[in-house]
């Protein structure tokens, strides 16, 4: 059996297992069981991927399989990974497993919200291992579907607002989709949904490929959070429960990314060639207007979500810059956000959990009182401003090295736009960390809060050593992925 539907399998069994649960003990059982064999599935996979590199195998896919599903259709379950599948996966199995301890004590209806947890994560699983654009869709929707109920009935604050505006914005946002995958379809005049075939042929017209570039781009930049699509994202990140806001904003929103990078750059080159001027310009007001919106927050999850909607526009910005390096730069981007994000909404609930705010003007003097917590929120602070030894730093160094390569003004006036965004973090990180952490504690009742627990202290202390790992050793991801970025840029140059 191909390795890859063990991706699929294991949620499956999962949820069956989820299903027969009569105990809070069987549940975590099984959460603890399925997320850490699917980490280990995908750090095998990451291990055995890179030594068939390097032992010469330079096929574009590994592990391809495909069977017919609907004939009449050309629709067929294929599945294959390259060097970029396989570092999403492994990005996947991590935040998977750290929300699983980070949701130890969820309540009420554990068994239902961890059955919605567990379909989600298929979906995102799902995604990265087709490589059929209509099954890709299908797996986009099923990760999508469960964030309504995982909000709308475990979330916080305006839960039933956030939850109905995100599944609208998304289910706007598929539709476009949609248009964009029949297009590219029909217009292809191929006999198969499979994006490498597809882009094999490259036989899309020019017109078509106007018309649908925008669609697509725009249908998956919605998961994006592109300007000005991204309203969703705060409020849904802001009333969603912690391990929800951790897959969300640490792996939902990279399908955004991804999807725009795999189909939409990868199949329709001269439209993204043409047309990349407009979404560069939207990506750069990302970039600055998320930024400059966490300053003005007083809310945590606030702050981290304007900063995710930031951070999300570097990597569509990197990826329309199409050269080699900043495309690297953008699923580095991804992998660095992804880490750093999961962990600040881990941080988050936790302090929320004990201090029942997340106004920083009600919190002051936190490092007396939950030190562990504390110490936690300052590396993430620090790897998310950029600091060099964590993987924010040379993610966004390499976004930007990458983007100056372009020698043109344009090109080179908005990626100086997008480098005060380094600034303007670094100032609402530094308020937050000075405001809520140091000082003498002013709250009589947040005297007597204590310090993490283990299973707490496990989750932090995965995301610090992965956020950390990637920023001190980043050459073997990058030459994980430069493989598969090499070849969609060979076929996005004119």
């Amino acid at each position: 059996m191909n390795i890859l539907n063990l991706f699929v399998l294991i949620p499956l069994v999962m949820l069956f297992a989820l299903w027969l649960c009569r105990n809070i003990k069987q549940i975590r059982t099984v959460m603890v069981a399925g997320s850490t064999l699917l980490l280990a599935l995908s750090v095998y996979l990451t291990i055995d991927f890179i030594a068939l590199r390097s032992a010469g195998v330079t096929a574009p896919q590994l592990y391809c399989n495909s069977w017919s599903w609907f004939p009449s259709l050309n629709i067929c379950y294929s599945i294959g990974v390259d060097g970029i599948s396989v570092a999403m996966l492994l990005l996947s199995s991590i935040i998977v497993f750290t929300g699983t301890f980070a949701s130890w004590n969820i309540k009420p209806q554990t068994k239902e919200f961890f059955l919605w947890y567990v379909l989600l994560s298929l979906g995102v699983y799902g995604f990265f291992i087709t490589t059929d654009m209509f099954a890709m869709f299908m797996f986009y929707e099923t990760a999508l579907i469960p964030m309504y109920l995982l909000i709308g009935v475990w979330g916080s604050g305006k839960k039933e607002y956030s939850a109905m505006k995100l599944t609208l914005m998304l289910m706007g946002g598929s539709a476009f989709l949609l248009m964009g995958i029949l297009g590219i379809y029909y217009g292809s005049g191929a006999t198969t949904m499979n994006i490498h075939e597809i882009a094999q042929l490259n036989n899309i017209p020019t017109d078509i490929q106007y018309i649908f570039f925008p669609l697509t781009f725009i249908g998956f930049g919605v998961l994006g959070a592109l300007f000005p699509f991204h309203t969703w994202s705060p409020d849904g990140h802001a009333s969603a429960p912690t391990s929800v806001s951790m897959l969300h904003a640490g792996v939902l929103m990279k399908l955004g990314g991804y999807g725009c990078f795999r189909i939409a750059m990868y199949l329709l080159p001269q439209a993204a060639n043409d047309l990349a001027w407009i979404f560069i310009i939207l990506t750069t007001i990302s970039v600055v207007y998320g930024a400059l919106s966490a300053i003005s927050q007083t809310d945590l999850k606030y702050i981290n979500a304007y900063s995710s909607v930031s951070h999300c526009g570097l990597v569509l910005f990197a990826i329309l810059m199409m050269t080699q390096t900043s495309c690297t730069g953008a699923i580095l981007q991804m992998l660095s956000h992804g880490l750093m994000t999961a962990l600040f909404f881990a941080l988050i609930g936790m302090i929320y959990g004990r201090t029942h705010t997340r106004d920083i003007r009600q919190m002051q003097g936190l490092m007396k009182i939950m030190p562990f917590l504390a110490v936690g929120y300052v590396i993430a602070g620090l790897a998310n401003l950029g600091l060099p030894g964590f993987s924010g730093f040379i993610a966004e160094m390499t976004i930007f090295v990458g983007a100056f390569m372009v020698d043109d003004t344009f090109h080179r006036a908005v990626t100086i736009i997008a480098c005060t965004s380094i600034v303007i973090t670094a100032v609402y990180i530094l308020r937050v960390v000075g405001k809520i952490l140091y000082g003498e504690p002013t709250n009589e009742e947040h005297k007597k809060l204590s310090d993490a627990t283990w299973d707490e202290r496990f989750t932090v202390i995965c995301l610090v050593i992965c956020v950390a790992g990637l920023g001190i050793a980043p050459m073997w991801v990058s030459d994980l992925i430069n493989s598969g970025v090499g070849d969609i840029i060979t076929n996005l140059r004119p």
